[in-house]
């Protein structure tokens, strides 16, 4: 008879990173600075426990972000971007600034953490996303094309993480940040404002 247990004690395993790392998401979210010890409280583990799946800071850092990441992209691979470029835009931009208020805690936990160049590989998709659509629009003549493509994308982004601070600080409505962010978009890219 077998006593292998090895597949229940992988499932608990899998279980128990899944926790760390939803908790390193919320608290990290809340305090960049957030303990290795409040990570693990929220958890519902033992530092040591935590320590045998992710054996620094900055790893268990790196999974919240990826995982945050991954969360956003499912998020915004749901986005139609069919259509005019200008209404696929807005349509981005509206599901787009929930996710950078929430990462944008994370990032600066990153940016404590990990190198620079990690951080952009790991920001690449969003980016690419919102790079093809104002091509696309510049293709259509709906989007200027007398600034470089990696600034337009680059002010995008300012205006996300602007704008999530803003919401944050409470110096703009959470009900009236997606129509700020899409008039100020607009208005920096738009051909015809």
């Amino acid at each position: 008879m077998s006593t292998d247990t090895r597949p229940r004690r992988r499932a608990d395993a899998e279980r128990s990173i899944a926790r760390i790392v939803s908790a390193a998401r919320v608290s990290l979210s809340e305090d960049p600075d957030a303990t290795i010890d409040a990570i693990a409280t929220a958890a519902g583990v033992g530092r040591m426990t935590l320590y045998g799946h992710f054996k620094t800071r900055a790893d268990l850092v790196e999974a919240a972000l990826v995982d945050a990441l991954r969360a956003g992209e499912e998020t915004l691979s749901a986005v139609d971007l069919g259509g005019d470029a200008r209404d696929a835009l807005d349509r981005l931009l509206a599901s787009s600034w929930a996710l950078v208020a929430e990462s944008a805690a994370l990032l600066a936990a990153a940016q404590g953490v990990l190198p620079a160049g990690r951080i952009r590989e790991l920001h690449a998709g969003p980016g690419e996303r919102i790079e093809e659509l104002i091509r696309r629009g510049q293709h259509e003549g709906a989007f200027r094309t007398d600034l470089p493509i990696e600034w337009l994308v680059n002010v995008v982004h300012y205006v996300l993480h602007g704008a999530a601070e803003e919401n944050r600080a409470g110096r703009i409505k959470t009900t009236d940040v997606a129509d700020i962010i899409t008039a100020t978009v607009r208005s920096i890219l738009d051909l015809h404002t």
